[in-house]
C-alpha cells in the first residue's frame, strides 16, 4: 500500500463505470489505497481512494443521486512522472484514447494526452512545474 499520509491535493471525480475505471488506473499505474463498495451493490463503489506511486492521489466514486459529487466529468488531470511514454503507451494498452501524442515541448519536458474510459482526459508528462 501506498503511503499517502503527506498528500495533500486529491483529484476528485464521479464515473459511471467504476470497474472498468479502476482496471484502467490499475494499468496505468495508480495503486489502491481504499474502495468502499455499497452492501447492496457491490458494482456501486461510494467512496475510492487510489494514489500515485510518486505522490498525490484521486478519488472517486461512483456517479449516482445521493453521491457526495455526481456528474464531475469529464474532468482533466496532468500527471508528472519520470517516464511518460511508459504510463502513456499503458493507458493507451488499458484502452485510452489518444488525444496527443507524446513529444518534446518548447517550454521544456516531454508529455502526451488521452481520454480514459470515461472521457477524462489525462495529460502525462515530466515537465515538473517549479
Amino acid at each position: 500500500m501506498t503511503d499517502v499520509s503527506r498528500t495533500t491535493l486529491w483529484h476528485t471525480f464521479s464515473v459511471r463505470d467504476a470497474d472498468a475505471m479502476t482496471a484502467w488506473l490499475a494499468a496505468v499505474g495508480f495503486t489502491e489505497h481504499a474502495t468502499y463498495r455499497d452492501d447492496q451493490d457491490a458494482r456501486i463503489v461510494v467512496h475510492a481512494e487510489w494514489a500515485w506511486p510518486g505522490g498525490g492521489g484521486i478519488m472517486f466514486g461512483s456517479d449516482r443521486p445521493d453521491a457526495a459529487i455526481a456528474g464531475t466529468g469529464p474532468a482533466a488531470a496532468y500527471l508528472v512522472t519520470p517516464d511518460p511514454d511508459a504510463v502513456f503507451a499503458a493507458a493507451v494498452a488499458a484502452g485510452a484514447t489518444v488525444v496527443r501524442p507524446m513529444e518534446d515541448h518548447d517550454y521544456g519536458g516531454r508529455g502526451g494526452s488521452v481520454l480514459d474510459p470515461e472521457g477524462n482526459h489525462w495529460s502525462f508528462g515530466d515537465y515538473q512545474p517549479a
